[in-house]
């Protein structure tokens, strides 16, 4: 699978679950993500899906400094419905890395291990997503405004030569690519930056 090299240098994230160490899934429950599991699972890499992948990052950090957050003990709450704007791209990639799930998640085993109902939307806050720790109640709420990093002001116009009946490669490709050169400008060059990703 080829994809643009910049995957490669989002910073990964690392959670411990303690699932899948209990069930032999993986050694000790340590698990890897990376972006490129975000494109998977969203099938697509947008401005959308790289700001659900800075704030859960963003949120874990701060959540559990000098730690490694700990899998299936975070609940995750969206200000909007889940049927509203990108609110479930957001939700997925969230719960994609901490297993919260709606009421259809996990059950869990012998009382323990349960994600269903960690997954909330319509949840009144000042922020768009809030992610709290279930061992100690500690919250923090969080906005990503993408418009901190301006889409390049040629994409509409490669959008539509993309998109016209008869489009050739490169026309495809141009966009594609200045599509993913936004995408790494917030990805690489504004991964910590405070006024793209903000704590409220």
């Amino acid at each position: 699978m080829q994809t643009p090299a910049f995957f490669d240098a989002v910073p990964a994230i690392f959670v411990v679950d303690p699932l899948a160490d209990a069930l032999g899934a993986v050694e000790g429950g340590l698990i890897e993500y990376r972006y490129i599991d975000a494109v998977k699972l969203a099938g697509h890499s947008c401005p959308t899906v790289a700001g659900a992948w800075l704030m859960t990052r963003a949120a874990l950090a701060r959540l559990y400094p000098g730690e490694t957050p700990r899998r299936g003990e975070i609940r995750v709450e969206m200000r909007q419905a889940l049927d509203e704007g990108v609110t479930g791209v957001i939700a997925g990639v969230a719960s994609l890395v901490t297993g919260a799930a709606n009421e259809g998640g996990f059950k869990g085993l012998a009382g323990r291990f349960a994600r269903n109902g960690l997954l909330r939307f319509g949840v009144p806050m000042s922020g768009e997503i809030r992610f709290t720790r279930l061992d100690s109640g500690q919250s923090v709420e969080l906005s990503h405004r993408p418009q901190v990093v301006p889409r390049p002001a040629a994409l509409g116009e490669l959008l539509r030569d993309a998109l016209a009946p008869g489009a050739d490669a490169a026309a495809r490709r141009a966009f594609a690519d200045t599509w993913q050169g936004w995408v790494q400008a917030l990805l690489i060059d504004h991964a910590d930056d405070p006024a793209l990703i903000a704590t409220t």
